[in-house]
């Protein structure tokens, strides 16, 4: 069963962006929408008194939390000098800067400057401060138009905090543009990778749905031999609450979100939920961080969960690396061939490209000053090295 409607290809884009043979617009040089509320960090890594360097799309954000126990998210530069306010120091709900101890209100004013007097002339306007909720753990910012954020919901995990389930949450860095871990994710097709880890499985699409902004699968997955990790069963519900069946997997792309609900044979509701969203980092958007919420049905044994929970954050984490190691070599791929070379022919992912596509912005490259060692002078900026940079860290 398969309902697709056709979706705009955003032909008014400039025709840099496009791929010298289709003529469609290059996805991996479209970002994402700024106008949705992103995670840039663990709530609990925004400690009291304590301001933190975050990143979304090559802006700079620093995120503190001040006396009240409010988060707050400002451009991460002093008006005065461009020092990061990152390094600065939290009084009360203000952020002062390191530096000539500049400070600033929550929402990016300024409101002393010590060392004037009065009458002294006086900057007309601070930085940039973000709209910012915590949610599920995460602290949310909304990095578009600031008239918009109030009109923009935040995702909806009823299963987040439920009495039914205990959530893991995932926190990581790939160096790869967010469209490819989309591509992955919705794409069941290369359970190959994973042989390692489930044996042999099998995926067979049901059917998928798309719209202007959403595509969603749905495929039965069935054990077809192998060794398979016995955390890949407790996640099924093999042995924690005593099923053996095959499994019906949805995946949704509701933009710029994704999910997956796996619900066995029988069941009535998942057994488990995953929610995942993949936040852009850098200006040319070749980094993203992802975090991600998997929430697990307790089963009817008390304390079973408990004991499986590190078997399976190791099963989880192995999936994941093998993930990266794709999506990363794919990245390498574009950015040695400065184009998308792959024959794609799953309709599914030809689908969410487009959903992807048309929703996203294009990337406006930035161009580096001539005498910088990054600098290319009469053209653009290359896109930014990678870093040898630490993995975030996972939690849950």
């Amino acid at each position: 069963m398969t309902d697709t409607e056709s979706v705009e290809t955003g032909s008014d884009r400039p025709s840099t962006l496009r791929d010298p043979q289709s003529g469609i617009a290059d996805l991996r040089r479209i970002g994402a929408h700024p106008d949705h509320w992103y995670p840039v960090a663990l709530s609990r890594s925004v400690r009291g008194g304590r301001a933190l360097a975050t990143a979304f799309a090559g802006e700079r954000i620093a995120l503190y939390r001040g006396q009240s126990g409010a988060v707050y998210a400002l451009e991460d530069r002093c008006a005065h000098r461009q020092v990061p306010l990152s390094m600065g120091v939290v009084e009360g709900e203000a952020l002062r800067c390191c530096y000539h101890a500049w400070a600033y209100r929550g929402d990016g004013r300024i409101s002393q400057i010590p060392y004037l007097s009065k009458g002294d002339g006086r900057p007309p306007r601070g930085v940039r401060g973000y709209a910012v909720r915590e949610a599920y753990g995460l602290v949310f910012v909304f990095p578009g138009a600031a008239e918009r954020a109030a009109a923009v919901p935040l995702p909806e995990l009823p299963a987040y905090g439920s009495g039914r389930y205990r959530a893991m949450t995932f926190s990581r860095t790939v160096r790869c543009h967010y469209s490819f871990m989309h591509e992955n994710l919705l794409d069941m097709n290369h359970q190959f990778l994973h042989r390692g880890v489930v044996g042999r499985l099998r995926p067979e699409l049901l059917g998928h749905r798309t719209d202007a902004r959403s595509v969603e699968a749905r495929y039965l997955f069935t054990h077809a031999g192998g060794k398979r990790n016995r955390a890949a069963g407790l996640l099924a519900a093999e042995g924690v609450n005593g099923r053996d069946s095959s499994d019906v997997m949805t995946i949704r792309t509701e933009y710029p979100y994704q999910t997956l609900d796996l619900v066995p044979q029988g069941a009535e509701r998942p057994v488990f939920r995953l929610w995942a969203v993949y936040v852009p980092e850098d200006a040319e958007q070749r980094r993203c961080h992802v975090y991600g919420l998997l929430m697990i049905e307790k089963p009817r044994v008390p304390g079973a969960l408990q004991l499986a929970w590190p078997f399976i954050r190791r099963f989880t984490e192995r999936v994941f690396a093998e993930d990266r190691m794709a999506v990363e070599a794919e990245q390498r791929a574009w950015d040695e061939q400065g184009e998308d070379r792959n024959h794609e022919v799953f309709p599914l992912i030809l689908d969410v490209r487009e959903v992807l596509r048309s929703n996203g912005v294009p990337i406006v490259s930035r161009a580096a000053p001539c005498g910088t060692a990054a600098a290319v002078c009469g053209g653009t900026a290359p896109a930014p090295g990678r870093r040898g940079e630490e993995p975030g860290t996972p939690a849950g």
